[in-house]
């Protein structure tokens, strides 16, 4: 049995793995997009060496910010790491619902030819002009996502421009059965107490050196690089280069970060069966229970 553990940014999820992870003797693998990519720590909340030494951890600081690491390579990744670590107990901890659906599920997702394909004529697109192509080439796919979430229509339009077929078409010719052992257990909180939480986190952030972090990461890398539309890092990166204040720049975090924390319930809500907590203890029990049952 996977234990598979989901929730909003900001909910406790890491903290909640290790102690499982401690508690079965279990590895941890990360489920988060960001997470993979080297020198990218305080913005992601990439769990402390401290943490990391206390369990075994996996695809962590894994790429460097230079690799488009897609939901191609997390499947096969994640798939090749259940299979070296089996036998042992695995925690499996992130946000990210895409990559975890298509780690778990039988997606037949296949290598992408990046190279033939040139994206950044659509990175000074409007929201709107990029919904707009995409109504154009997958209108069934236009119709589920929202033309702010720019970063899933940018996706789409990718994913038929490198394969030639529509996601909607990819994924109505899919039966999407679970492959693996797996129980989703989600942490969530009351939405004014996860926005509370989520404010003191980016001020926490930036306590801890995010701003320094970020501007490191400019000096060695071009600004327009995929693993740099991370929230917090997008932000800090386009209001230095506009001389935007960090009072406004860390408001716009804020607000990105309670925005996402929506997208990632409804996500999580609609797309996998978890069975969601409050408490973290309450969560913490129902999975030592699980283990012993499975024993």
């Amino acid at each position: 049995m996977i234990i598979c553990i989901v929730g909003p940014t900001g909910v406790g999820k890491s903290k909640l793995a290790i102690k499982v992870c401690k508690a079965i003797n279990g590895e941890l693998i990360n489920g988060d997009a960001f997470q993979i990519y080297k020198g990218m720590d305080i913005g992601t909340a990439k769990p402390t060496i401290e943490e990391r030494n206390e369990v075994p951890h996996h695809l962590f600081d894994y790429v460097d910010p230079t690799y488009n690491f897609s939901v191609f390579d997390y499947q096969t990744n994640l798939r090749n790491k259940i299979e070296e670590l089996k036998g042992k107990p695995l925690v499996v901890c992130g946000g990210t619902g895409l990559y975890l659906k298509a780690g778990f599920y039988d997606f037949d997702l296949r290598k992408e030819n990046k190279e033939s394909i040139d994206m950044s004529k659509y990175e000074n697109l409007s929201n709107e002009e990029l919904h707009k192509i995409l109504e154009s080439i997958d209108l069934e796919e236009s119709k589920k996502i929202h033309m702010n979430n720019r970063k899933r229509v940018l996706r789409a339009i990718e994913i038929y421009l490198t394969s030639g077929k529509k996601k909607s078409e990819i994924i109505a010719s899919q039966e999407h059965k679970l492959l693996y052992d797996v129980v989703f257990i989600g942490l969530s909180k009351e939405r004014d107490e996860l926005y509370d939480i989520i404010n003191k986190r980016v001020d926490k952030m930036f306590e801890l050196g995010l701003l320094e972090e970020v501007k490191g990461l400019m000096e060695k890398y071009p600004h327009s690089l995929r693993a740099f539309q991370a929230i917090g890092y997008k932000e800090i990166i386009q209001g230095l280069d506009n001389n935007v204040s960090i009072e406004e720049i860390k408001e716009e975090i804020k607000k990105n970060s309670r925005n996402y924390s929506k997208r990632q319930m409804t996500y999580f809500i609609h797309q996998l069966p978890v069975n969601w907590f409050n408490d973290l203890d309450e969560a913490y029990n129902y999975i030592m229970k699980l283990m012993k049952e499975g024993e």
